[in-house]
């Protein structure tokens, strides 16, 4: 029998790249040696805290937020338990599509993808400059019975397009590991793409982890951490062990304009239309900036998401 690499332990702590900055081809070998790379504090805390302010704001106008704990992203619970599990569940964010669709129109969440931080940041990793996907991604996971753990996974399954696409993962304020933080199989981006099986959670593909030997990575998250990683690199979310908290985070996507990319990528994240989305933006560098761009466009491939029997 083969041992399965996602029942280990998530043992390992991320380590912080933060000083490799000033000298880019390091930043780059970390980067491939580990198909991943995180770094302590690169945003301004601030920043991260005001989009978090703004996403709660969204879940106290819909009165999901426990009255006098609304900063601390406690969720009423009793609110909360009236949306079905289908509600809840849609496309893996954790949030209902009306109070999604709010969030994913405010303008700052969408204008943290594009921190000049990250880009710099990116641009090492590249070693040219990022194309910042416009599909941004919020995960807010509210204390719902039926709200399930994203499992272990590969992103290129669900982006497509170049391989050498990368995912910035961003927790909006502090994420410890018992609020369900991330983690990440260090080095596993060298098994190139791997089989999959259904499974609950976000994206409802579970990647096949049987006989590799990977170590799990994570850390004690706070606001202005980044975590970026390959679109082979295998991560997962961690439980959610705080009884009626909200965990919130964002996914946001980069890669080299000269490589290809799926359609979908430069659509919103949800079935909205992006002239709904940019009702009261002021920032006119953000919308529609992919317009003026030629792309090598690649259909998306259903074939490398057929599901397969996990036998370990």
């Amino acid at each position: 029998m083969l041992t399965d690499n996602d029942k280990r332990p998530v043992a390992g702590t991320f380590q912080d790249a933060t000083p490799l900055l000033e000298t880019p081809e390091l930043v780059r070998e970390r980067a491939e040696r580990d198909g991943m790379i995180f770094f302590r504090g690169l945003l301004p805390r601030e920043s991260v805290m005001a989009v978090r302010g703004d996403v709660l704001g969204v879940l106290r106008s819909y009165e999901l937020l426990e009255t006098g704990r609304e900063g601390e992203a406690i969720g009423d619970e009793a609110r909360i338990r009236r949306y079905t599990a289908e509600e809840v569940a849609w496309n893996g964010v954790g949030a209902p599509l009306g109070v999604y669709r709010d969030i994913q129109k405010l303008e700052s969440f969408h204008a943290l993808a594009h921190a000049p931080e990250i880009r710099r940041m990116l641009t090492a990793v590249f070693d040219g400059e990022p194309f910042v996907h416009p599909r941004n991604i919020a995960r807010v996971m509210l204390p719902h019975p039926d709200v399930r753990t994203t499992p272990s996974h590969q992103d290129f399954l669900h982006v497509q397009g170049s391989s050498d696409t990368w995912t910035c993962w961003i927790p909006l304020g502090d994420v410890p590991r018992e609020l369900g933080g991330l983690a990440a199989l260090k080095g596993s981006h060298r098994e190139g793409l791997l089989g999959v099986t259904h499974a609950a959670g976000a994206g409802g593909l579970e990647s096949i982890l049987c006989g590799l030997d990977y170590e799990w990575e994570t850390v004690d998250f706070e606001a202005g951490d980044v975590l970026a990683f390959h679109s082979h690199t295998v991560h997962k979310a961690l439980p959610n062990l705080r009884p009626g908290a909200v965990r919130l985070s964002c996914d946001f996507r980069y890669q080299r304009a000269s490589d290809p990319i799926e359609s979908a990528s430069l659509r919103p994240h949800g079935p909205y239309d992006w002239e709904e989305l940019y009702e009261g933006w002021t920032r006119r560098e953000l919308m529609y900036y992919w317009k003026d761009r030629t792309f090598e466009y690649v259909p998306f491939d259903q074939s490398i998401r057929w599901q397969q029997e996990k036998i370990c």
